[in-house]
């Protein structure tokens, strides 16, 4: 097994997430404020898996010592700093998420549930809890449930498959097209900081980390044919959670339009 096979495994769960019927719902901006108020999530544990693997493939622990694989460390290392320290619109050093949260709050959308929800991780010291009493739909709380499983489980090799297959790397492209859109028909709202969010998302994964997490997929199987597999069926759960996730928008977006016909 190898990347190639992965990519034919997870295939047709990729084309239901670009085929999926969300796209073509959301067509205000209320529903781009939904699509915001639960996508962030998905942005905030990209955040968590990444730092999981720089504790794995890194030293972060003193004393120092040399991790075992200089190109890896190397990768996942090149990876954090753009990851959580990139250049924001206006210049700023901030991570891929606080860029987020500041163009939700360009565009209105509400970050009140998210940082209410990081509290609550912080007030219980268990993320597994505070999920868990979240008020989230079922399908959110398996999505972050399942991150949080991978991690907790330890495997490099696996919570690298979560990381790399199927994340960001899919969706930018659609919904920059979206957002181009939206500027057009709602001129008054500020999605300026999304647009470059999305477009940043573009332009690092296409050239830099995707390259660079396939690179680290091949080094963490060390050709072993158990490690391979393991990769294949988090790829696929992965994929098949943010179907999930993505199932959830829709349905927050159809229950909107309903309680306002």
């Amino acid at each position: 097994m190898n990347i190639q096979s992965i990519n034919q495994s997870i295939e047709q769960q990729k084309k239901q997430l670009l085929n999926h019927s969300l796209y073509s719902k959301i067509k205000t901006i209320d529903d781009l404020h939904s699509f915001l108020e639960i996508h962030v999530y998905a942005v905030w544990d990209f955040m968590s898996l990444l730092k999981a693997l720089q504790q794995k493939l890194t030293c972060t622990t003193t004393p120092w010592k040399a991790s075992k694989n200089p190109e890896t460390r190397y990768l996942i290392n090149e990876i954090v700093i753009a990851e959580e320290s990139d250049l924001g619109l206006d210049g700023r050093r901030l991570s891929h998420y606080e860029m987020y949260i500041e163009a939700m709050q360009d565009c209105q959308a509400s970050t009140s549930e998210i940082e209410q929800f990081l509290f609550d991780i912080e007030d219980t010291k268990n993320v597994f809890i505070a999920i868990k009493n979240s008020p989230l739909d079922n399908a959110i709380k398996e999505f972050l449930n399942f991150t949080f499983r991978v991690i907790e489980k330890g495997n490099a090799h696996e919570i690298a498959s979560a990381f790399t297959f199927g994340r960001e790397d899919l969706i930018p492209n659609m919904f920059t097209e979206i957002l181009r859109n939206f500027k057009t028909n709602f001129p008054e709202t500020n999605l300026s900081k999304l647009i470059y969010y999305f477009e940043r998302h573009i332009e690092l994964d296409a050239d830099e980390h995707g390259p660079m997490a396939m690179k680290m997929i091949e080094e963490l199987a060390e050709n072993d044919p158990i490690k391979w597999k393991e990769m294949e069926e988090v790829a696929l759960e992965a994929l098949e959670k943010r179907i999930g996730l993505w199932d959830a928008i829709e349905k927050t977006i159809k229950e909107k339009e309903l309680s306002l016909a």
